[in-house]
């Protein structure tokens, strides 16, 4: 890194401690979380459907924790802000069995509409909503025939109802539509995905949530991965180098999806519907990231092929593989902390943080932070 970007840096780590020292107690007794691998915190692993191995993990926990990222994930630093430990994987069974202050669903790969034989993940919304009411279930079963003998791990009965309830999915359905339909067929079908997603809020509803935190999409057209498949055309990109249509379906996914939450907020009045605005954020980044001490925006940190993407789709993140009778293997850069994306499809760690932060000022959401959110101002020393 830089002497200029070094100074860049740490003065933006210094303006985190500005929001965060006055940091928000959102006073959540627990967090749910739905979606796919920007905040899966090891289910996909977990489930045996897939491995990842270093270097991921290698700037935070030191090694694989099951997140596909160098270090920590959004959700992980909305976590440590609300004063509650990391969310634990439904399906990790072994090593994490405390899901006294949540349980996290999410799961990488995963889409809002049901799964197909092609999908990544067989854990769609729809499932992860299903897999919920069974926790839910399981836990009011466990605590009524075994008493209090397990409330440490489990979450009480009430924390169902006042918990926050967290969405991160949809990029999966917007990015993998790209490879068989055309755009007008990618738009066409954004409302139907919609109604997926909102029936498996309203079922959540119908279990008694009543707080909602749905992230929007994120520019879509500036990761690696979509730039190397859909970029080759120089005029299919945008003056940052991204893919114009997959950004523009972000868009308009991101318009109905926050007319749906408008539509709820009235629809539910007893319920706090909070949409988050993370494609503005994500896109202010990647727009200024010489402002915020990052040297690299677009190239992905953990890859093969070098500048200007370092992405090969036949050579994962960590992996090693055989391409025109030459072994080569993808490998993680020296630095991470100089880099926005971190295996052509993740941010980093230093980006997510980043993200994070933007979100905490609350003025990317809708309605923005108010009095109307169960949350105290509390000093940090």
């Amino acid at each position: 890194m830089t002497t200029e970007n070094l100074f860049l840096r740490l003065f933006f780590l210094a303006s985190l401690s500005l929001p965060y020292a006055k940091s928000i107690d959102f006073n959540y007794p627990a967090v749910f979380n739905f979606g796919d691998s920007n905040s899966d915190t090891g289910d996909l692993v977990a489930s045996g459907l897939e491995e990842i191995t270093d270097p991921y993990g290698q700037t935070y926990f030191k090694k694989p924790s099951g997140r596909y990222c160098d270090g920590r994930l959004i959700i992980d630093f909305l976590m440590d802000q609300m004063d509650l430990p990391f969310l634990n994987a439904y399906l990790e069974s072994i090593g994490a069995p405390i899901f006294k202050k949540g349980c996290n669903f999410a799961t990488a790969g995963s889409t809002i509409l049901p799964a197909t034989a092609t999908s990544v993940s067989p854990f769609s919304f729809g499932v992860q909503v299903a897999q919920f009411l069974r926790f839910k279930d399981r836990v009011q079963d466990i605590s009524k025939t075994s008493g209090r003998k397990y409330d440490k791990y489990m979450p009480s009965q009430d924390s169902f109802a006042n918990a926050l309830y967290t969405f991160d999915i949809g990029q999966n359905d917007l990015a993998g539509a790209f490879y068989s339909k055309s755009f007008d067929q990618i738009l066409a079908s954004i409302p139907y995905i919609l109604q997926e997603f909102e029936a498996g809020i309203l079922k959540l509803y119908d279990e008694g949530a009543r707080f909602f935190w749905i992230h929007n999409t994120g520019p879509l057209g500036c990761l690696p991965q979509n730039i190397a498949k859909f970029g080759t055309d120089q005029s299919k990109l945008d003056a940052l180098g991204c893919v114009t249509a997959h950004n523009q379906a972000a868009q308009l996914f991101n318009l109905q999806l926050h007319a749906l939450s408008r539509k709820l907020q009235g629809q539910y009045t007893d319920a706090n519907v909070t949409y988050v605005d993370i494609f503005t954020i994500k896109s202010n980044l990647l727009s200024n990231y010489s402002r915020y001490g990052f040297e690299q925006p677009i190239m992905a940190c953990c890859g093969y092929g070098g500048a200007p993407l370092n992405y090969d789709s036949r050579v994962p993140c960590g992996l090693t593989k055989v391409i025109n009778g030459t072994s080569v293997t993808a490998k993680g850069c020296s630095d991470s902390t100089e880099y926005i994306n971190w295996d052509g499809i993740h941010y980093t760690e230093a980006a997510n943080q980043y993200v994070a932060s933007q979100i905490l000022t609350g003025k990317y959401s809708d309605p923005p932070f108010s009095d109307k959110m169960p949350f105290l101002l509390k000093l940090k020393f």
